[in-house]
């Protein structure tokens, strides 16, 4: 499963620098990885988590909903814990100082089979997982950002009702916007 990683994470580069006239931004970050938080449970893994990131310009064909952007997003654990990948559609909300929700897939490459020491079972429950993310962002400058954010990843009971535990990630993020 990591060689998938560094095989999307290796297009989405060549994907990035060939097409940037079409591109909105890129960002990096680093976040702690299974924060805790009242959306999860702890699940026992480690380390720091790299983000590399980009963002489409708005998709006018959906003003209805309010025109989102479009992502993608490889989240490495150092440790070698559960990294992942992510796509989905975000909203910018503000301007200097702005709000980006955002909602998305994930698809991750955790433990299939892991239990605590009480015997209950700790893995993330599906190979593809919801993606919710909130990021609180504040412009720099005029092609720079920084964004603290937040990142859940969870099968919200759908693929197996009696075990979720999820999986929090919070960090901060430098966005680049491209010309």
């Amino acid at each position: 499963m990591k060689h998938l990683y560094i095989l999307v994470l290796t297009a989405f580069v060549g994907l990035a620098a060939t097409q940037t006239a079409a591109a909105q931004e890129i960002f990096v970050g680093v976040a702690a990885h299974e924060v805790d938080t009242p959306l999860s449970m702890q699940i026992d893994e480690e380390g720091v988590d790299f983000q590399i990131g980009y963002r489409g310009k708005r998709i006018d064909a959906l003003a209805a909903i309010g025109a989102p952007s479009p992502y993608i997003f490889a989240s490495i654990n150092s440790a070698g814990d559960t990294s992942l990948v992510a796509a989905g559609l975000s909203w910018k909300i503000g301007d200097t100082f702005y709000l980006r929700p955002g909602i998305g897939l994930a698809i991750h490459d955790g433990p299939s089979l892991r239990f605590a020491p009480d015997g209950s079972q700790t893995q993330l429950g599906s190979r593809i997982l919801f993606e919710p993310e909130l990021a609180i962002g504040v412009r720099l400058s005029e092609r720079i950002d920084l964004e603290a954010s937040w990142v859940h990843v969870s099968h919200a009971q759908l693929f197996n009702d009696g075990q979720n535990p999820g999986l929090d990630i919070i960090g901060v993020r430098l966005v680049i916007k491209l010309p």
